[in-house]
């Protein structure tokens, strides 16, 4: 019998545990460039680590999802954090889990504006890129370099996504 997850908005409390809401906070605003900028300092911070990593910053275009969506894998990244910030300007799902013992637990699936991104710390438990509605490309920032930075999960348990309210 699957489990259904319950969606939830996505903010800084609810994905604390996971790493960083990227949004324009009013609280981190500096004006630059002679008051002709409003400038959002320091919302997240990119980690690469082992030797000869770099933080690279790519263009993903992610495809829509189908529902009721099967949650039935998660990914994570020992080496270094990833982001993801929409650039089409549309919602999307962020699926994350805590860590049990070297698995993740239950997921946890938050709906993300198109105004939000999110940035993983290493080694979060979380699933691929999930756009929704449209083809929608993603500013991504992560690692690159030796070492294998990617590892998966496979659940038993089948976790079903509902189709996400307008």
């Amino acid at each position: 019998m699957p489990e259904f997850l319950d969606i939830r908005p996505l903010t800084r409390s609810g994905f604390a545990p996971f790493g960083e809401v990227i949004e324009a906070d009013p609280a981190s605003m500096r004006l630059i460039n002679g008051g002709t900028t409003e400038r959002f300092h320091a919302l997240a911070s990119a980690e690469a680590t082992g030797e000869g990593a770099r933080v690279i910053i790519n263009l993903f275009r992610g495809q829509p999802r189908s529902f009721p969506y099967q949650v039935d894998m998660m990914e994570r990244h020992p080496f270094g954090s990833q982001s993801f910030s929409p650039v089409s300007g549309r919602p999307f799902l962020v699926v994350v889990s805590e860590d049990e013992e070297g698995r993740p637990a239950r997921p946890q699936v938050f709906l993300a504006r198109g105004d939000q991104g999110v940035n993983y710390r290493p080694n979060v438990w979380h699933h691929p890129l999930m756009a929704l509605g449209q083809a929608s490309d993603f500013v991504v920032v992560d690692r690159d370099g030796p070492g294998n930075n990617l590892e998966e999960f496979f659940f038993e348990t089948s976790f079903v996504i509902k189709e996400p309210a307008p």
